[in-house]
C-alpha cells in the first residue's frame, strides 16, 4: 500500500501542483488549506507523513505541532515556509518537525526529503518549544539566501543535541553569532555561554586556562564553551589540547564544546598544519558559514537590521535609499558582516541627512579607492612579481628555505604598522579593522618586532 501524505497548503495553485507531483510519485495525497483540518486528520490517525506550510490564514502550524506530536509521536512532519529565517528553521525543529524546507524549493529535493522521512520512521523525542517568531528581532543571524538556509538547517539539527560542532568561516562572517544562537536554542540555554580564543596559546597555557578549578570549562559547566581561532593554535598547543580532551572526558561533559576556525581545518590537516586527532575530536558536525560576498542578496535585510540597532542605541535615526542598497550590494565586503555593520554605524553617525544615499556609502567605502576587482588584480600581480624574483635570483641556492614565512612577514608587517598608525596605536581598534583577535595582534606585534606607541 502506498504511503498517504497529508498536505496542508493554503495556496490553491501550489496545493494542486504538489498533489499532482506527489501522486505521480505513487503517494496517496489528502490535501487541505487550513491547520484545523490537518490537526483533525492527524488526531484521527490519518496519514503516514505530514507536509505543511507554516502560516495558513490566521493559523500557524507550529501551534498545533506539539499536540500532533503527542497524538502521533512517530508521524514525520515536514514544514515548508516562505518565511525562511533562522527563527523559522529552529522553531520547526523545536516544535518537533522532522525537516524544514524553505520556499521556493526544488521539487526533487522535496521528494527526496519525503522519502528520507518515510524511510527513517523517527522515534518521538521530547523537545522544548523554541522561541516563537516574535523573538526573531533579537536573533543574531539574518539572511534568507540559499547559503544561509543550509546553515539554519544544520543549526536546527544540532541545537537539540550535545554534539561538538565545528564552525568554519572567514573573519567577521558571524561564527560567534552562530555559536550563541545554537546555545540559546539548546537545552543548555539557561547555562552560561563562555568563549575563549586559542590564538597563540602555548602547550603549558592550555591546561590551567581550560581545566583548572576556575578554568573556562568550569565556568561553562551546564552551558556552552566556544573555542575560537582554533586554526591559530600552535602545534604544541594542539597536541596538548587533544590529549586533555581525551583524558578529561568527565570534565568536558560538563560543558558543550563548539569550536570555530577561520580556515578550513580539513585542508590544514592535509597540509600538515593541524593535528588529525584534534580535528576528529572537534569535527563531529561542521557548519560552513558563507562569506558575505557569496550571499549579497542578504545585504538589504542585514543593512536595515543594523540601522534598527543603531537607532535603538541612539546613534542616529537613518534609513537607506535604493541607490545606497545597490551600492552596498556591489561591494565585496572582505570584512564580511562585521564590515557591513561598522560601515553602517559610521554612515548613520556621520551622514547629515536622514536618508543614507549611495554617495554616503561611497564616502565610507573610500570613493577614491579603485574598484575591488582592479585592486585585487594589481595586488596579485605585485605578489606574483615578488615571488618570481625569489626564483630568478642570482644566488645558486635561490630561493632560500622559509619562503612562505618571509613573504608573509613582508606583507604582515607593513599592514599592521599602517593600521596601528591610522588608529594612533590603539590596538583594540586596529585588531577590529584587521579582523584579528586582540591577543593574536599582540603576538604578531611581538614576533614582528613592531614598535608601539600608546598601546591600547
Amino acid at each position: 500500500m502506498s504511503a498517504r501524505i497529508l498536505l496542508a497548503e493554503d495556496d490553491t495553485s501550489l496545493r494542486f501542483v504538489l498533489s499532482q507531483a506527489l501522486g505521480k510519485e505513487g503517494y496517496d495525497v489528502r490535501a487541505t488549506g487550513n491547520v484545523a483540518t490537518l490537526a483533525k486528520w492527524v488526531r484521527e490517525g490519518e496519514g503516514d507523513l505530514v507536509l505543511s506550510d507554516v502560516y495558513m490564514g490566521d493559523a500557524c502550524v507550529f501551534d498545533e505541532l506539539p499536540s500532533m506530536r503527542l497524538a502521533r509521536p512517530n508521524l514525520p512532519v515536514i514544514v515548508m515556509s516562505a518565511q525562511s529565517t533562522v527563527a523559522t528553521a529552529l522553531s520547526a525543529t523545536g516544535a518537533g518537525a522532522y525537516d524544514y524546507v524553505p520556499k521556493p524549493f526544488d521539487l526533487d529535493d522535496l521528494i527526496g526529503a519525503i522519502r528520507r522521512a518515510l524511510d527513517s520512521k523517527p522515534d518521538a523525542k521530547t523537545r522544548a518549544a523554541s522561541a516563537k517568531a516574535e523573538k526573531e528581532e533579537r536573533l543574531p543571524l539574518i539572511g534568507r539566501s540559499a547559503a544561509m538556509q543550509e546553515v539554519y538547517r544544520v543549526m536546527a539539527r544540532v541545537a537539540a543535541t550535545d554534539v561538538t560542532v565545528l564552525i568554519e568561516g572567514e573573519s567577521g562572517a558571524g561564527k560567534k553569532r552562530v555559536a550563541r544562537a545554537i546555545h540559546e536554542h539548546s537545552k543548555r540555554a539557561r547555562g552560561p555561554f563562555v568563549s575563549l580564543s586559542l590564538a597563540g596559546f602555548s602547550a603549558g597555557e592550555i591546561e590551567p586556562v581550560l581545566f583548572a578549578n576556575d578554568g573556562k570549562m568550569a565556568q561553562a559547566a551546564g552551558g556552552t564553551l566556544l573555542l575560537e581561532d582554533l586554526d591559530e593554535l600552535p602545534a604544541p598547543g594542539q597536541t596538548r589540547l587533544a590529549g586533555l580532551l581525551n583524558t578529561e572526558r568527565a570534565t568536558v561533559e560538563g560543558a558543550r564544546i563548539i569550536a570555530a576556525s577561520q580556515r578550513n581545518l580539513a585542508q590544514l590537516v592535509r597540509q600538515g598544519g593541524f593535528r588529525q586527532d584534534l580535528f576528529s575530536l572537534l569535527n563531529i558536525v561542521s557548519i560552513q558559514l558563507p562569506p558575505l560576498r557569496d550571499r549579497l542578496e542578504d545585504v538589504p535585510e542585514l543593512a536595515r537590521a543594523f540601522l534598527v540597532r543603531v537607532r535603538k542605541e541612539s546613534l542616529g535615526d537613518k534609513s537607506l535609499d535604493a541607490s545606497a542598497i545597490e551600492r552596498l550590494k556591489s561591494h565585496a565586503f572582505p570584512g564580511n558582516v562585521r564590515e557591513l555593520e561598522n560601515l553602517l554605524r559610521r554612515a548613520a553617525i556621520l551622514s547629515p541627512a536622514p536618508v543614507i544615499t549611495a554617495r554616503d556609502i561611497a564616502i565610507e567605502l573610500g570613493a577614491s579607492a579603485p574598484p575591488a576587482q582592479e585592486s585585487s588584480l594589481g595586488f596579485e600581480q605585485a605578489v606574483a612579481e615578488r615571488v618570481a624574483a625569489e626564483f630568478t635570483s642570482a644566488s645558486p641556492n635561490a630561493p632560500e628555505p622559509g619562503l612562505y614565512d618571509r613573504l608573509l612577514a613582508e606583507l604582515e608587517r607593513p599592514l599592521i604598522v599602517q593600521t596601528l598608525a591610522a588608529t594612533r596605536g590603539n590596538q583594540i581598534r586596529a585588531a577590529a579593522i584587521l579582523g584579528l583577535n586582540r591577543n593574536t595582534l599582540r603576538k604578531k606585534i611581538q614576533s614582528l618586532a613592531i614598535p608601539t606607541g600608546r598601546g591600547d
